[in-house]
């Protein structure tokens, strides 16, 4: 074949009683990418149609990773046809990278494991490890949290306020609308379908104890909840992540900084604040979509409702609510930072531990939820 200049990549052929020769030269490197591509592909077709072949890397002047994965590549595809290929070169350090290159670029299948009795107790097994590990964690990571905010209450110089405010504003104020169309909506469904169903029995009218009960006993601050650890949390622990990604927290650790007082209290601070606040607009909103809905199904006049409302509800179901918000803030706050301070140096660690952060904070405040329930059962409150 025709020769380009002394250092592009060339292929000669020759038969040598039935073996196929291939002579290479020239640079078989990165820069000469593009060549490579199509001398490799005419090398792959001329190979597969014989039954040996040789490929002399004697002449080549420069063979890197590129041009010993391209030359590998060929001797696969073409012993996958049966055809048995051997490369050889007066050149030790030819014969050292292509053998790395083939021990590293064999594609690994792992063994499939069998789906039985033991497979499923060594998963759980180690879910519950796991789930050792992240409480142990948890607790430790909830002592430095514990000390922060010691350190700032009797160190009112190191409390960042302006910090405290800004959160504070991104997750109440900012939050705010979100909740209050949501908490509507569901006011209304639960309004309406309690309509449909006491209909039956003649009891429409107690929609107003259901409703009012419901809203602000539980789905107030549930909804409240899962909506702040979906928003805020995942924003705290991506912030936080990315800060642990640039290093940016290392650096604070060498300007004699504490992390957790820098930027873990405030924000757990913002939420134990704001949480409560959400949850009160929260049951507001609901209690007023499942007036709508009372009135234009039920036929409940606005006043009726009221008064009906005013007769059912105390000041022990507006307490229940409020009492578990800053508890189930505290716990979104906490799994939101121990994610974010998880995070390692890739974009995709970042993906896991944001959405680790949501599922496991979710999961927490329903669990906070029920504990709750039964000791305010306990206490017939």
């Amino acid at each position: 074949m025709a020769v380009v200049d002394d250092v592009e990549p060339q292929a000669v052929y020759r038969d040598d009683g039935g073996v196929l020769v291939v002579s290479l030269a020239g640079r078989w490197s990165v820069g000469r990418a593009p060549r490579l591509e199509a001398l490799t592909s005419e090398l792959s077709e001329r190979v597969g149609g014989v039954r040996q072949a040789r490929l002399d890397l004697s002449e080549i002047e420069r063979l890197d990773t590129l041009g010993a994965y391209l030359l590998d590549q060929v001797k696969q595809a073409g012993e996958a046809k049966g055809v048995a290929i051997e490369l050889v070169s007066r050149r030790p350090e030819h014969a050292v990278l292509l053998r790395e290159v083939e021990r590293n670029v064999t594609d690994y299948e792992p063994p499939i494991r069998p789906i039985g009795l033991v497979t499923i107790l060594v998963d759980i097994g180690q879910a519950v490890i796991r789930f050792g590990r992240d409480l142990a964690g948890g607790a430790v990571f909830l002592g430095e949290v514990m000390a922060g905010c010691v350190s700032a209450l009797f160190g009112p110089r190191r409390f960042r306020g302006p910090s405290l405010i800004n959160q504070i504003e991104l997750i109440a104020f900012n939050g705010a609308p979100i909740i209050i169309l949501i908490s509507f909506l569901v006011g209304c469904i639960v309004a309406q379908q309690g309509i449909f169903q006491l209909q039956r029995f003649g009891a429409t009218a107690f929609v107003v104890n259901l409703t009012g009960i419901l809203v602000l006993r539980e789905l107030s601050v549930l909804l409240t909840s899962i909506m702040v650890a979906g928003r805020s949390g995942s924003a705290f622990t991506a912030e936080i992540g990315s800060m642990k990604m640039r290093e940016e927290i290392d650096a604070l650790r060498v300007m004699g900084l504490d992390p957790i007082e820098v930027l873990v209290v405030p924000r757990i601070l913002a939420l134990i604040i704001s949480l409560p606040i959400l949850t009160f607009i929260s049951a507001m909103s609901g209690l007023i979509g499942a007036g709508l809905v009372s009135w234009l199904y039920g036929g409940i006049g606005l006043d009726t409702y009221l008064e009906r409302l005013k007769s059912v509800i105390t000041w022990q179901h507006f307490a229940v609510g409020l009492i578990k918000a800053p508890f189930m803030a505290f716990v979104i706050g906490l799994i939101a930072s121990i994610e974010g301070l998880a995070v390692k140096g890739s974009a995709e660690s970042l993906g896991h531990q944001v959405t680790a952060s949501v599922v496991k904070a979710i999961f927490m405040v329903i669990v906070v939820d029920g504990l709750f329930a039964m000791f305010f059962a306990s206490i017939r409150m």
